[in-house]
C-alpha cells in the first residue's frame, strides 16, 4: 500500500476518487535485479507494472529483436492485461523498482471508466485530448471557459432597412443601446449602424433625418454562434478589427457582443494590443506595442488556451505589426504598387513567438522605384527593431534576390521548375508558403496560381521536392526510445519539418491553396488523400511539437536553442505522447517515400 503514488498523473487522474483509493490500496512494490526477466513471452498476465526507478527492455521471446525501452513512470505491459498473455519478454536492464497493479482491478477500471480506457487507445488525438483536458482542469481560468450564452449576450435592436435615421436614433436612445442591426431587403444578411455612424451621417455628410438607415449601415456584420467560447468572439474582433459582433442561434439573431463587454471578461487584452498597433504613429510607439506580445503569448499559454487558438491569434497580431511597419516605412505612393509577403512559419500562420524574418517583395510591372533597395534596407532594420531576428539564409527584402517585379517572379518560378533540382525545389518550397500582409495583396495571387500549375501532377518534380522531408532521421532509437544529444532532441528537423514539408508537397500535388499546415491536412483528408486517422494523428503530433517547444522557450529552458527539447523536463505522459508522435512522423515518412517512389 504505497502512499507516494501520484494519482494526479494521467491516466490515473481519470479515475474517480473511490477508484483512486482502490488503486492505492491494491498496489504492491517489487524489486528486480539487472538481467531479471520480469515478464516472459506467453506468460499469463497477472499485473500491470509501473516503473518507480530503473529501466526495462521489451524484446521478442528469443531476445533477438528489441521493441522498446521503458524508464521511470512508464507502464508495461498494458496489452497483456486485455489479452491475458504477454506477447513479448520484459527484462530489467538495471536494478528496477516497480509498482504492481493487479490485472483484475485494471480491467475493472478499463471496463467501467471510458476516459481511463480511452487513454490506452492507439489514437494519438484522443490521448492528447485527455492530457489537455487534465491540464485545462488544473490551469484554465474561468474566463476562458465562459461561453456565449444568455448570461452575457446583450439585447439587440433590429430595424428594417427603410427606417429613417431619426427613428433609429430615438429607438437606440430609449433602449440605451449604441448600435443596431439593419435587416437588408431580399437577403438574410444584416448591416450594422452605430451612434458614431449616425453622428457622421448628419453632421459631416449632411444627410437629412429622413434618410433611410440602409444608406449608412456597414456590411458585413461579423458573427459568432451562441454556445461558442467568448475567446473566439475576441479572436473574431481582433482579426476583423471590429468592436461588435452579432450572436446567432440556429441562424437567427440572438443578440450582440461588444468589445468593452468582452474585454471586461478577459485578462489578456489582446484587442488592446491591436488597437495600440493601429494607433502607432512612429516606429518607437509600434515597438512599445509589439513588446507586450511575448507577455500575451505567455498569459494565454499558461492559462491553458488551446495551442491552435494561440497560434491563430498571434499570427493575426504579427500580421498587424508587420503591416504597420510597412505603412510607416514605405512611401504612401508605393503602397498600391507593391506587395510585401511573409513566408516560412509566418506565412503558414504557425508562428507563435517571433522567429527569423522570411519575407519578399513583389513590385507591380511597369513601376520604376529607384529608392526601393534603400527602403527595403530600412524595412528589414525596422522589423529587426520590432523583435524579428535577421534570417541567416538572407531570405529578406534587403536581399535583391527576394525583390522582383511580378513578371520577374513568374519567370523565376518557371526557371526553378525547369531546373528541377533539390536546391531550386527548396526555393519553391519557400515561395509555396507565401502570404501577403501589406501593400497590394492582389499581386501575389498570380504567383501562387503559377506555382501550383507548374507542380501539379508533376510526379518527378514532386519527388525531388519531397525528398528533403525524408532527409533527417526521426529522433528515435532502434528500440523506439527517444533519442537526444547533449543539446537536446531536435524537434524541428526530426518532427516538425517532415510533417510541414511532406504536407506542403501533397498540397501542391492536389492543387490545395491553403497555406496553413493544419488546414492543408484537413483538405487532404477531404480529398481522400489522407485517411482520417492519419490526418488526425499528424495534426495532433504537430500541435504537440509546437506546444512542447513553446513551453520550453517560455520557461527559458532551451538556453536559446529554439528547436532543441530537453526531454528531462517532460512528464511521463508527455514523453509517452512525444514518442508516439515521433512514430507517427516515422510512419508518415515511410508513406511519403512509397507515394513518391523515393528510394534512397
Amino acid at each position: 500500500m504505497p502512499d507516494k503514488f501520484d494519482t494526479s498523473l494521467p491516466p490515473f487522474d481519470r479515475l474517480s476518487h473511490q477508484q483512486q483509493q482502490a488503486l492505492v490500496d491494491a498496489l504492491d512494490v517489487a524489486y528486480y535485479r539487472v538481467g531479471d526477466i520480469i515478464i516472459d513471452a506467453e506468460e499469463a498476465a497477472t499485473q500491470l507494472y509501473i516503473i518507480i526507478k530503473g529501466s526495462v527492455e521489451e524484446s521478442s521471446a528469443d531476445g533477438k529483436e528489441i521493441y522498446a525501452h521503458y524508464t521511470a513512470d512508464d507502464m508495461f505491459d498494458v496489452r497483456s492485461q486485455l489479452e491475458h498473455r504477454s506477447r513479448h519478454r520484459y527484462t530489467a536492464l538495471e536494478d528496477t523498482l516497480c509498482y504492481l497493479l493487479p490485472r483484475d482491478l485494471f480491467v475493472t477500471f478499463y471496463q467501467s471508466n471510458s476516459q481511463f480506457s480511452a487513454y490506452f487507445d492507439s489514437n494519438l488525438a484522443r490521448r492528447q485530448e485527455l492530457l489537455e483536458e487534465a491540464q485545462r482542469q488544473q490551469n484554465l481560468a474561468e474566463f476562458i471557459l465562459t461561453k456565449v450564452n444568455d448570461d452575457n449576450i446583450q439585447p439587440c435592436l433590429v430595424v428594417p432597412c427603410d427606417t429613417d435615421l431619426k427613428t433609429v436614433t430615438e429607438q437606440m436612445r430609449s433602449k440605451g443601446m449604441d448600435a443596431a442591426l439593419v435587416k437588408l431587403n431580399a437577403t438574410p444578411q444584416y448591416g450594422i449602424v452605430t451612434r458614431t455612424n449616425l453622428l457622421h451621417a448628419v453632421m459631416l455628410d449632411n444627410l437629412s433625418a429622413t434618410t433611410q438607415v440602409s444608406q449608412v449601415a456597414t456590411t458585413p456584420v461579423i458573427s459568432v454562434n451562441k454556445g461558442d467560447f467568448l475567446f473566439n468572439a475576441m479572436l473574431a474582433m481582433t482579426r476583423h478589427k471590429v468592436k461588435r459582433v452579432q450572436v446567432l442561434d440556429g441562424g437567427q439573431v440572438a443578440g450582440m457582443l461588444d468589445l468593452t463587454q468582452v474585454l471586461s471578461l478577459f485578462s489578456t487584452h489582446s484587442h488592446v494590443l491591436t488597437l495600440r498597433i493601429a494607433r502607432a504613429e512612429t516606429i518607437e510607439e509600434l515597438a512599445m506595442a509589439a513588446s507586450s506580445q511575448h507577455r500575451l503569448v505567455e498569459t494565454l499559454f499558461n492559462n491553458g488556451i488551446h495551442t491552435l487558438f494561440v497560434m491563430e491569434l498571434i499570427a493575426t497580431v504579427n500580421e498587424q505589426i508587420i503591416e504597420k511597419a510597412f505603412q510607416l516605412v514605405v512611401p504612401q505612393e508605393m503602397h498600391n504598387h507593391c506587395c510585401f509577403m511573409v513566408m516560412g512559419s509566418e506565412g503558414r500562420g504557425e508562428q507563435i513567438l517571433k522567429t527569423d524574418q522570411d519575407n519578399a517583395l513583389i513590385i507591380q510591372d511597369g513601376i520604376d522605384w529607384p529608392e526601393c533597395q534603400q527602403v527595403m534596407e530600412q524595412l528589414t532594420h525596422t522589423l529587426h527593431q520590432l523583435g524579428y531576428p535577421l534570417c541567416p539564409g538572407k531570405v529578406m527584402v534587403n536581399n535583391p534576390k527576394w525583390v522582383k517585379h511580378q513578371s520577374e517572379w513568374l519567370h523565376t518560378i518557371s526557371e526553378y521548375t525547369q531546373a528541377g533540382n533539390e536546391a531550386t525545389m527548396m526555393e519553391l518550397a519557400i515561395l509555396a508558403d507565401s502570404h501577403a500582409v501589406a501593400g497590394n495583396r492582389a499581386l501575389l495571387a498570380p504567383l501562387q496560381a503559377h506555382l501550383h500549375q507548374q507542380l501539379a501532377d508533376q510526379e518527378l518534380l514532386l519527388a525531388t521536392f519531397t525528398r528533403p522531408a525524408l532527409k533527417f532521421s526521426v529522433p528515435l532509437t532502434l528500440f523506439g526510445k527517444l533519442k537526444a544529444s547533449k543539446e537536446g532532441l531536435d524537434i524541428k528537423r526530426g518532427g516538425v519539418f517532415p510533417i510541414v514539408h511532406g504536407i506542403r508537397a501533397l498540397a501542391l500535388e492536389h492543387g490545395i491553396a491553403d497555406n496553413n499546415t493544419f488546414q492543408r491536412i484537413q483538405q487532404l483528408e477531404n480529398h481522400k488523400v489522407l485517411e482520417p486517422s492519419t490526418a488526425s494523428n499528424l495534426s495532433e503530433a504537430l500541435k504537440l511539437f509546437i506546444k512542447l517547444r513553446l513551453r520550453q522557450q517560455l520557461d527559458h529552458q532551451t538556453n536559446g536553442l529554439h528547436q532543441q527539447l530537453n526531454i528531462s523536463y517532460l512528464s511521463r505522459t508527455e514523453r509517452d505522447l512525444l514518442r508516439h508522435s515521433l512514430h507517427v512522423v516515422k510512419k508518415f515518412k515511410e508513406w511519403l517515400g512509397y507515394h513518391y517512389q523515393i528510394r534512397d
